[in-house]
């Protein structure tokens, strides 16, 4: 299959997920063969401290008080390391995203960075928990000369409405995934799109412990997302899926 090309605004950057490991690497006063050593075992850490210290009932502590670096350790080795899906979901988001846009979720900042590089994008507000992940995406931004066009934020501001909500790898983190559902269709403009993925599933060995898997959850899920949201065609092998609302 013929590949999409670049838009020549992302193209100098976006083949090492916006500079991601110097970013990291600088931030954390790391030399490269540290930043290598924490990426490579940064998984495996956070499914050890998932499996002994994550409740559902605390689940918002634990992403905000308890995973500290160790969830920039865990993105970035896999930003860095899944180029070609991670370059398609950014692709994703030059087609769709415009306006005002929402990153619920953002982690290590990198899909909020493509959308703030977007010409019709007005701002983005980066919204997610964990204090260091606002730090370091403050501090990306910063570089990359974003600062202007990025607003961060703890939890969604009220009263907002968006032409564009992306949230990658988040859903599957949530008690309630079908409840966020309803939140981002009240949110989203009439004519605006969402761009979601998810993962419902711990992994063959239990190395997604915070994943939520519970057969009627995920039920709950799929009824609501197909009785409020239309899928739209993209042309990506992702898992990622671009939706409007559903009247």
């Amino acid at each position: 299959m013929t590949k999409i090309s670049v838009p020549s605004f992302l193209s100098s950057s976006w083949k090492d997920s916006f500079n991601l490991k110097q970013h990291l690497q600088d931030f954390l006063h790391l030399d490269s063969k540290t930043l290598d050593l924490k990426l490579e075992s940064g998984q495996q850490k956070l499914t050890n401290l998932g499996q002994k210290d994550f409740h559902w009932e605390t689940a918002a502590d634990f992403y905000r008080d308890k995973v500290g670096e160790l969830y920039l350790f865990e993105l970035g080795a896999w930003h860095l390391g899944s180029y070609d899906y991670i370059e398609d979901t950014l692709r994703l988001i030059v087609d769709c995203a415009q306006g005002q846009v929402l990153d619920f979720g953002g982690g290590i900042g990198t899909h909020t960075i493509a959308a703030a590089l977007c010409p019709q994008v007005e701002q983005v507000i980066y919204c997610d928990i964990n204090p260091i992940s606002h730090d370091f995406v403050r501090y990306r931004a910063e570089q990359i000369g974003l600062s202007n066009k990025i607003i961060f934020c703890q939890e969604i501001p009220p009263k907002e409405t968006f032409d564009t909500i992306v949230s990658f790898d988040v859903l599957e983190h949530l008690p309630d995934p079908a409840q966020q559902l309803l939140q981002f269709h009240q949110i989203l403009k009439p004519e605006g799109k969402i761009i979601l993925n998810w993962h419902f599933f711990k992994g063959f060995n239990q190395e997604h412990p915070f994943h939520i898997d519970d057969p009627q959850v995920v039920n709950t899920f799929f009824q609501t997302i197909q009785s409020n949201f239309l899928e739209i065609f993209h042309p990506y092998h992702i898992t990622a899926r671009c939706y409007r609302k559903w009247n």
